[in-house]
């Protein structure tokens, strides 16, 4: 349906072309205009109208002449063959227009109401003046800061006498300046006279002394200087003097990065915040100011909040601002309070606006340089702009030049800015959004890609009630249409995501964009599983999760509640029911792992964050789950927690993806410290120099900078600064999740030359699986001492041995060794706890209490193990019916010896198998026969292995070994993941199945140093090398004291 478009003439004015007719409608909201067949008008005047239709051959064209012009209507809709023109790309339109949407008339079938729609085959092309859509602060601006105009009067000798300047108390600008050598002649003191005379009232007189000047100053002129209402200066100046001109005028200076171009005077800007409350961004208009340099701007008014101008501790924490000001403006015209629909449950205004949609099918669209003000509507489908379902709008759908939106500002608006649904290649380009309800740029379904957001910028982004992902925790409670009866909200769960930029396929682009502020998340990225709504079917199920990431290179975040930037998650595909009675598109978990053509079977792409700022988020700098996914020369300052890593890895599903962070900057606490003021309960101690200044989440929130999840992950080159604990305030610049009930893989890498700051400790009484397993591998040495050591928790005796060295200040042992883990899932039942204990150590077990949960159909233990020792397994209650044993980072040949207590009478079917993650198929391996021989246990082999069940003591033993290699970063082999598969019959009404006091001291072993202690080293060095093997749930106590005493040394 589309065609190739360009403009009719190169170079001419739209309103200069020839045969256009003059039209000068009047004012009547019951003129219904028709413009077709043909027929093209040239609007002259103000009109009142209630709709116009454009279509078969109509041309509608908006004069550009030097009175302003206002057109109300209803709606503008442009049909087959319209096209309504205001400027072009060649001649902007340089006069001041107004278009103003009026009315809650019947709606149209396809667009609503209160809107310009542009249908198959319309063509829209609107081009305003050219202006700087926005830029940084250069300089920090202080609140309620005056202005200063400094004078200097340098010393040089025969330059001596009085001198003057006379200056504008409005301006300060220096109006006259001049000398009297009243030193040398009398006649210079009638000329000074003469002078003074002569100076109008109520302008500023400064006067200094060089040298000396008082020789042939008459007395009767030294009285006249006095007579003067004035403040003596020093009679001698030394090397020099310096004066300042403070002007009490109600106004400000900002000085920004770029030249403003086009701004002008009673323009309006917003200044955003460079806080943890987006709500410190400030507005301001534009006065004249004839004295500023090229890159001031004089607004009026003083700042409320500091906001910053420069770079702090190595990160850019300059304040954006953002005009708000064009001379075409479309808007909405709004009711005094709210009317008529859900939307008045959560606000006290109108929210029904005005709204632009672009259909599929449409022959040419580009809009540039508008302001668009009370648009969009809190009613599905209706935002300041929306393309919708126009598939391809660049080369690939036939339009030259491609589809776009540039220079807008889209501000105080009421659902969104700029919405791409089911539309491909739109170039958003020097877009600013400010202060608007739902999700700002937003891409709908999942299926929009190759879109591209250049230089945009989003701040003040609040909740909405369209979406569970747009709403607050009030909103999610409240609203319920959609959800099964029955339905509980959990908001942090199912909605509570308002983002500045969501993005529902990761195969866009984002390139030098600005996140300053929303009630949760900067930027988003979101997976549907299946394309939703009107997309359906689409792409097949899963290809967004696998879709590699377009360009991510030199954005920004800051001033959001919940992140910088979230790389996680889905939502809901399906309708509620009775097994899950969430409403459609609630969030929901979704892992991300990016392969070529989105096809798993093929080569991982890795997705790279290029040049990430993030500072003052007040729960994360950036939450991000996913492999691969890899940093570069990203910045972190001020976040609760700067960057977790939640690896795309998590077993089985996609094993051997990883994560990477290099030459990377953390910052916990910088000199931006914030300002105190009455509605910021968050202030208290902080810093190296415990000041005051505004915390992320609370006075005694431990700060931290990097923190792993899972894994792999690689760190490389990072610095950390400025992460200091404080009394009753614990900080790290370097941890694991915490309270966690899953695993990590155990080899997490931090290489090359990681400096950690000033972290101090953080005591935990952490009880959950995930924080009793934590160990990590210290390949040279640096932290222990010890080259080759892993540090372990002390009371971990499945990892321990008789020459591990405590160390109780870190709660941890400095032990050697070979290790792996082990997966072990049951089922019937899967509510109940294990207890593993390690043959050298029977009167220490550990006892895990799964990571799922007690309402999950099956349940799964992670621990950490010592290989080739035996150990035997327990349960709190009778027995599961199923028991899988997946070995987790095993290599070739690795094993242990396993015991599980079973009751009296049990029947076994064992078999081993490999589990293929990608065809998500199992194939068996072998089968296990029993043996009568205990010994017979260790001559298995793939195809026939064999258990011994121990009928007296309760216990069923066997080897489980690794047969295969195992890649770099997987988890499990190259074929697959090697299990051993129990299923048991066991007989009702059996007792715990408990077997220790049977099981020891019959099977106790004495403990044994397979791997001996490495040397200690003298004087490591405070920079690290670290493999860090161990559960992300690894404790940041010890971690945290580790680092403290090597800083200590």
């Amino acid at each position: 349906p589309a065609s190739s478009h360009k403009e009719s003439s190169l170079g001419m004015c739209p309103d200069k072309e020839p045969g256009l007719q003059p039209w000068m409608p009047g004012h009547s909201e019951d003129h219904r205009v028709t413009i077709g067949y043909g027929r093209k008008v040239l609007l002259t005047t103000s009109a009142t109208v209630h709709s116009i239709e454009i279509l078969n051959g109509g041309k509608l064209v908006i004069a550009d002449n030097n009175r302003p012009i206002m057109l109300r209507t209803k709606h503008i809709l442009i049909g087959n063959k319209g096209e309504l023109h205001i400027g072009s790309p060649d001649c902007p339109y340089k006069g001041n227009l107004t278009i103003s949407l009026f009315g809650s008339d019947q709606e149209h079938s396809y667009f609503g109401r209160k809107y310009i729609g542009v249908g198959t085959g319309g063509t829209l092309e609107i081009h305003g003046e050219k202006k700087l859509s926005w830029t940084f602060l250069n300089k920090t601006l202080h609140p309620g800061e005056s202005n200063q105009n400094n004078y200097l009067f340098q010393r040089s000798w025969g330059n001596r006498g009085i001198i003057i300047h006379v200056i504008d108390p409005n301006t300060g600008e220096v109006l006259q300046d001049d000398r009297f050598d009243t030193y040398r002649s009398k006649d210079e003191s009638h000329r000074l006279a003469k002078y003074m005379d002569g100076v109008e009232a109520g302008l500023i007189l400064a006067m200094v002394v060089n040298d000396e000047g008082s020789n042939n100053l008459e007395d009767s002129y030294v009285c006249q200087l006095v007579s003067y209402n004035s403040h003596h200066l020093p009679s001698a100046v030394r090397p020099q003097a310096s004066i300042s001109i403070d002007m009490l005028s109600n106004s400000s200076i900002l000085e920004l990065a770029d030249q403003p171009e086009g701004w002008g005077s009673r323009d309006r800007v917003v200044v955003a915040s460079t806080d943890y409350s987006m709500h410190q961004a400030e507005e301001f208009t534009l006065l004249s100011c004839p004295t500023c340099t090229s890159n001031q701007v004089k607004v009026q008014g003083k700042p409320q909040f500091i906001h910053m101008g420069e770079e702090v501790d190595g990160v850019d924490m300059r304040a954006e601002v953002g005009l708000l000001s064009r001379n075409i403006l479309l808007r909405g015209e709004m009711e005094p309070g709210c009317y008529g629909n859900e939307a008045c449950n959560f606000f006290n205004f109108d929210t029904f606006g005005g709204h632009l949609k672009v259909e599929r099918g449409f022959r040419a669209v580009h809009i540039s340089g508008v302001e668009l003000q009370h648009m969009g509507q809190q009613t599905m489908g209706h935002y300041p702009v929306h393309f919708h379902m126009n598939g391809d709008v660049d080369e690939r759908g036939g339009y030259n030049p491609p589809t776009s939106v540039s220079d807008l500002s889209i501000h105080h608006s009421f659902s969104r800015c700029v919405t791409i649904h089911g539309s491909n290649g739109l170039l958003v380009k020097d877009v600013v959004g400010y202060d608007t309800l739902g999700h700002c740029f937003f891409t709908e379904d999942g299926p929009e890609e190759r879109n591209t957001f250049d230089h945009c910028l989003g701040l003040m982004v609040r909740a909405g009630t369209l979406l569970p992902s747009d709403r607050d925790s009030k909103m999610c409670r409240d609203i319920t249409e959609g959800a099964y009866p029955g339905y509980v909200a959990n908001p942090r769960q199912d909605c509570s995501a308002t983002s500045t930029f969501w993005i529902a396929n990761p195969n866009n682009n984002l390139i030098n964009c600005a996140a300053a502020g929303s009630e949760e998340t900067g930027f988003w990225f979101i997976f549907h599983h299946v394309p939703t709504g009107p997309s359906e079917g689409l792409y097949s199920p899963g290809r967004t999760e696998h879709t590699p990431m377009g360009q991510f290179t030199n954005n920004r975040a800051h001033s959001n509640y919940r992140a910088g930037m979230i790389l996680d998650h889905g939502v809901k595909t399906t309708k509620a029911n009775d097994k899950d009675k969430r409403p459609f598109l609630s969030l929901v978990g979704a892992r991300y792992g990016p392969h070529q053509d989105a096809d798993p079977f093929k080569p991982r792409v890795p997705a790279l964050i290029h040049h990430f700022v993030a500072y003052k988020n007040q729960d994360h700098g950036a939450w991000l789950r996913g492999g691969d996914v890899w940093l570069d020369d990203c910045q972190f300052a001020d976040n609760g927690i700067g960057l977790t890593l939640a690896s795309g890895g998590t077993f089985p599903d996609d094993d051997g993806s990883r994560q990477q962070v290099k030459n990377s900057l953390f910052v916990g606490e910088s000199d931006n410290r914030g300002m105190r003021f009455p509605d910021n309960r968050i202030w208290g101690p902080g810093g190296s120099d415990p000041t005051g200044r505004t915390l992320p989440r609370g006075i005694d929130f431990p700060i931290r900078g990097m923190q792993i999840y899972d894994g792999p992950i690689n760190m490389q080159n990072c610095t950390f600064r400025k992460y200091t604990a404080l009394d009753g305030r614990h900080t790290s610049a370097f941890g694991f999740r915490l309270n966690n009930s899953w695993q990590s893989c155990p080899n997490n890498n931090i290489t090359s030359r990681v400096f950690f700051g000033e972290p101090g400790p953080w005591f935990n009484k952490m009880q959950m699986d995930g924080d009793k397993t934590t160990i990590f591998h210290d390949i040279d040495g640096s932290v222990s001492e010890y080259p080759g050591s892993f540090l372990v928790k002390e009371d971990n005796w499945l990892l321990r041995h008789p020459d591990c060295i405590d160390v109780p200040d870190w709660k941890a042992a400095i032990c050697s060794g070979r290790y792996a883990q082990i997966y072990v899932q049951t089922r019937n039942p899967a509510n109940l706890n294990m207890h593993i204990v390690r043959d050298e150590y029977p009167n220490r077990p550990l006892t895990l209490e799964g990571a799922l949960g007690k309402r999950k159909h099956y349940q799964q233990f992670q621990p950490v193990i010592t290989l080739a020792k035996g150990y035997t397994i327990h349960w709190d209650q009778a027995a599961p019916a199923e028991v899988t044993i997946w070995l987790i980072n095993f290599n070739k040949n690795d094993w242990i010896n396993v015991g599980l207590c079973y009751p009296q009478g049990t029947a076994f079917t064992i078999i081993s198998d490999i589990h293929n993650r990608l065809t998500k198929q199992t194939r068996k391996t072998g089968v296990f026969m029993r043996t009568t021989q205990k010994e017979k246990i260790n001559h298995s082999h793939l195809a026939r292995g064999y258990y011994y069940w121990e009928e007296d003591t309760g216990l069923l033993f066997l080897k489980v070994k690794a047969h295969n290699d195992r890649g770099q970063y997987a988890f499990c082999s190259v074929k697959g993941c090697e299990r051993v598969k129990i299923t048991a019959v066991i007989p009702k009404g059996s007792p715990p199945s408990n077997c220790m006091a049977q099981a020891y001291p019959r099977h106790a072993e004495l403990p044994v140093v397979d791997v001996p202690m490495p040397r200690k080293i003298p004087n490591a060095s405070v920079f690290l090398l670290l493999n860090l093997n161990s559960p992300p749930q690894q404790h940041l106590e010890m971690y945290s004291l580790i680092l403290k005493w090597l800083l200590q040394q």
